[in-house]
């Protein structure tokens, strides 16, 4: 499961990341609201931890922002303002759930996982085309073929089916599949998309990554 935290508190955010990948979460952060809206609004995590006061952009600008681009993942906001105005104000911008702080780590643990519960079979697999990727088994399937990712494909593929079609930038994916500060290269991106393009091929896919000059790589359905 990949998680975005949206938190100016930097040691807090960190803290949190820390916390959510010993329980083997995929989580990262960022530290203002306009980079935190740029993120979540490429619709690849299953989960936004939204800080509410922020310099700015504030955390209900955030959400309202988010759901306007009809992005339905789940956002779990979390401040100290906890007058009954606040929480309405922030469940109408579009939060899920509104956590207090200080908070328990249990609570926020036992909130994330009730989140996640309500995204059902949504979490289980992602469809395009004729082809579905297996989250829990990093493979790909159409029909009644199958093969195996190994666990940068899975990265990127998977990044490419949460888009649903959306060009996403090489300066993305390598953020996304090899990290903030990794030395991977323009090449690296376009290695993985000819492994990709091979299994997708294997497998009978009518699924095909197709790339634009300077916007990145995006899904089509051939029929």
């Amino acid at each position: 499961m990949k998680v975005l935290i949206i938190e100016d508190e930097k040691m807090l955010a960190d803290s949190l990341v820390m916390l959510l990948k010993s329980k083997g979460f995929d989580a990262e952060a960022v530290y203002d609201g306009v980079s935190g809206t740029e993120y979540a609004e490429m619709g690849i995590y299953d989960l936004l931890i939204l800080d509410v006061m922020m310099p700015g952009m504030n955390g209900y600008e955030v959400a309202r922002s988010v759901r306007a681009k009809r992005c339905t993942t789940p956002i779990l906001m979390l401040t100290a303002k906890s007058g009954t105005l606040d929480r309405i104000e922030g469940l109408n911008a579009g939060a899920d759930y509104y956590l207090t702080k200080p908070f328990d780590t249990r609570e926020l643990l036992a909130c994330i996982n009730a989140l996640l519960r309500r995204q059902g079979s949504q979490v289980d697999e992602l469809v395009y085309g004729n082809t579905a990727l297996d989250l829990s088994t990093a493979t790909l399937i159409c029909g009644d073929q199958s093969v195996r990712l190994s666990a940068k494909e899975f990265d990127v593929m998977r990044l490419l089916l949460q888009s649903q079609g959306k060009n996403v930038s090489k300066e993305v994916i390598i953020a996304r599949a090899w990290g903030y500060d990794s030395s991977a290269m323009d090449n690296h991106v376009e290695v993985y998309m000819t492994f990709l393009r091979k299994k997708l091929e294997t497998i009978g896919s009518n699924v095909r990554i197709c790339s634009l000059r300077r916007l990145g790589y995006h899904l089509e359905v051939i029929d």
